[in-house]
């Protein structure tokens, strides 16, 4: 999917994902609606309220992008360090909050007479989620279109990691203790320990053992590029699961995939606005204002989708939540590129 060099642009199955996702959809609530037996089957592989076929998918999805972050790049910190604070602050004192005011705003009062109280609930734990997991993977491929420094990438990508592990749990908790939703906290340690956890320290060991008896160029040139698909296979593969799940519910309420939508996309550009121009108030150039900007306004669904299944099950509205988060997040971000891309005028071009 992206590359922490940024030399590889977006391809097919990213720059066509939401075509992808609205497949699966299709495929998902065809599977779940004609052939019951799959999810009912699919139902019984479970260990501990998790699918345990979801999560080998999710691990799929996961573990190449921690394969691309080179946390030895934190050592240049203090390069680019206003972009660093920008993205610190954004992604984890503005964009959980905002998301969740946004969420709740439409959910519990626009649409208060066209989604029933209990599912609203639901809906807005999945967009807490989204909130409090900025992107770490695709923010690469955001990176290169918008011509960002991608020193200044990988090292905002490689903290925003360290800080995801400290102040996920917490905030989550939080946000949803606010909006009156359940906290499983056992259950939310053991989603951030199995989905972020586990594949970020395989990705550091895999990255520095095959690098240190196979050399650099093998692990980015051979070995990474083998995981380029496993990704947004996985991806795909999980979201028709999750719509044969969810197959009843869509059928009996499709019009709440577009209510949905909406808190979700104005979310995105409150949050690029709002780096964006104090990026500009700032004074950064644009190969570090871009990247800084796209970070905290797209999202590191994979975890989402993984947590919200773990927290509240597969069947849940939560869950369907993270995954209209997949559907609205590639053309959404490829507008704010377009958008990124024709104000660069805006910012000194380079340091």
């Amino acid at each position: 999917m992206e590359n922490t060099n940024n030399k590889v642009g977006i391809g097919v199955f990213e720059r066509y994902l939401t075509v992808w996702v609205a497949i699966c959809i299709v495929v998902g609530i065809a599977i779940g609606h004609f052939i019951p037996a799959v999810p009912t089957n699919l139902d019984r592989l479970t260990f501990a309220e998790i699918s345990l076929p979801i999560a080998v998918l999710i691990w799929l999805m996961i573990y190449p992008m921690m394969l691309k972050v080179d946390f030895t790049s934190i050592v240049d910190v203090t390069k680019n360090g206003r972009g660093l604070v920008l993205t610190l602050v954004v992604n984890w004192l503005i964009k959980p909050f905002t998301m969740f005011a946004i969420a709740w705003f439409f959910l519990n009062i626009a649409f208060a007479n066209l989604i029933e109280a209990n599912l609203a609930n639901e809906y807005l734990a999945g967009a807490i989620l989204l909130g409090a997991a900025p992107c770490t993977a695709m923010v690469f491929v955001w990176s290169h279109l918008t011509k960002g420094n991608p020193s200044y990438t990988v090292v905002q990508v490689a903290i925003n990691n360290l800080v995801l592990l400290l102040l996920f749990t917490p905030i989550v908790g939080l946000l949803l203790g606010v909006g009156n939703i359940p906290v499983p906290y056992n259950t939310l340690l053991l989603s951030v320990v199995l989905f972020v956890v586990i594949p970020l320290m395989a990705g550091i060991v895999s990255r520095v053992l095959i690098i240190k008896y196979k050399g650099f160029e093998y692990f980015s040139e051979v070995f990474v590029k083998k995981f380029r698909h496993v990704t947004v296979v996985g991806l795909l593969l999980t979201l028709i699961i999750i719509f044969t799940f969810q197959a009843t519910t869509i059928i009996e309420n499709p019009f709440h995939i577009l209510l949905l939508a909406i808190p979700l996309t104005i979310q995105t550009f409150f949050i690029f606005s709002i780096a964006y121009f104090a990026a500009k108030a700032w004074r950064l150039t644009h190969d570090v204002a871009a990247p800084a900007a796209m970070i905290g306004a797209s999202n590191f669904f994979e975890l989402a989708v993984a947590v919200a299944i773990a927290l509240y099950g597969v069947h849940s509205a939560a869950a369907l939540t993270t995954v209209v988060g997949v559907l609205v997040e590639v053309p959404v971000m490829l507008t704010l590129v377009a958008i990124a891309n024709k104000t660069r005028h805006w910012f000194k071009v380079t340091a």
